[in-house]
């Protein structure tokens, strides 16, 4: 398999590049700080046409392929990984699902806007008491006439607060479990919709995370994605593309970990040299490399899966989980380096090491990545 870039995806990543290390960078720490969504750098960031990076151009978007999006989420994530999740949701979990499952009216209404960058999605599956079962979920959807009624709450919503549309799973058939789910599109303007509490986090601080009420939230029929009763499956197969994005977003923190290790261990001076010259040190960098260059390596090949439209859950969930552990290593060992100075809010690894934590558990925590990966190799 050949990872050589070609031209154009080299020119993206260069254009990713620009825009964190120039823009998003001025202000992550005080975003960070103040818990601040990045909404002017989502309107760039559209502009860039980074929002909905492929989905077909008739639709909106840019028509790229799946290794230029990982390029493009590990660029912004290596200055701010809050930035690179609001990306990643919008492209993975979303405009996905929608191409991929939604009729013709859906995608004129709500993918070209999405593609677009006019409007922000969110995914809602998670909730109270279902996380990593999502077929415990409570929230049900009942036809009346020409609307479903919605009812329930979903938690970990990112983006929720500054969504428009939100891509939603609730039971049509409970009695059914997990086969009785249902997708749909749902609009923030809908009656009986509303945006719950504000959650306070370790990291990713700037990226809202809030839950979803829904109380009789009526919810035009025409909105159902795909058909009755197919909500886990597409759930499932949107969640594939996500775990790329997420994977894209780890390799983000733990390169830009290493890169502030580099820089730092070339200018911090203890018994009379710099600390890059002791072999402790050295060794730290070596393995944090290798590691990288190995999830990179994981994501490449899921991506490419991906655009070969062929089965990649097993692929996707290796690198999530290769990538996600990668960068709380990367970002430990940053904060290793940097001693008591890592400790401190002043510098960026203190940040890389609390977004890392995140990777290891949104969008399937390591557990199910594992579990999905041996159900792989045990169902040859």
């Amino acid at each position: 398999m050949d990872f050589m870039l070609t031209e154009e995806q080299k020119l993206i990543q260069r254009t990713a590049r620009e825009f964190a290390q120039n823009e998003v960078a001025k202000d992550a720490a005080e975003r960070d700080r103040l818990e601040q969504f990045p909404a002017h750098h989502a309107k760039k960031m559209a502009e860039l046409g980074f929002m909905g990076m492929m989905v077909d151009p008739k639709y909106g978007g840019g028509g790229l392929d799946t290794v230029s999006y990982v390029l493009v989420i590990e660029e912004l994530s290596k200055v701010d990984a809050s930035v690179g999740v609001v990306c990643s949701v919008n492209n993975s979990l979303v405009c996905f699902g929608i191409q991929e499952y939604g009729s013709e009216a859906l995608k004129q209404n709500y993918l070209v806007p999405l593609a677009k960058g006019e409007k922000l999605g969110a995914f809602c599956l998670s909730e109270p008491s279902s996380g990593s079962d999502a077929s415990a979920m409570k929230t049900t959807a009942v036809l009346k006439g020409d609307h479903y009624v919605l009812n329930g709450t979903k938690n970990w919503i990112t983006n929720g607060k500054y969504a428009d549309y939100y891509l939603m799973t609730a039971l049509t058939n409970p009695a059914l479990g997990h086969h009785g789910i249902s997708a749909f599109i749902v609009e923030k303007t809908f009656p009986g919709f509303s945006v719950g509490k504000k959650e306070k986090k370790l990291g990713i601080r700037s990226s809202d995370t809030v839950s979803i009420i829904m109380e009789d939230c009526a919810v035009p029929k025409e909105n159902l994605l795909g058909k009755e009763s197919e909500g886990f499956k597409i759930a499932m197969r949107t969640l594939d593309g996500g775990r790329i994005g997420i994977a894209a977003q780890a390799l983000g923190i733990a390169q830009g970990s290493l890169e502030a290790a580099i820089k730092y261990s070339k200018e911090r001076i203890q018994f009379g040299k710099p600390i890059a010259q002791f072999q402790a040190i050295q060794f730290m960098l070596a393995d944090m490399e290798t590691r990288i260059n190995a999830a990179r390596l994981l994501t490449f090949q899921a991506a490419c899966k991906k655009d070969q439209r062929v089965n990649f859950s097993v692929e996707a969930a290796k690198a999530k989980l290769f990538a996600s552990e990668t960068a709380v290593d990367a970002s430990t060992k940053a904060v290793q380096i940097y001693g008591g100075y890592g400790y401190l809010k002043d510098y960026p690894v203190e940040r890389f090491m609390r977004d890392s934590k995140i990777t290891e558990i949104y969008e399937g925590t390591s557990e199910i990545q594992r579990l999905v990966i041996a159900r792989g190799l045990l169902e040859q």
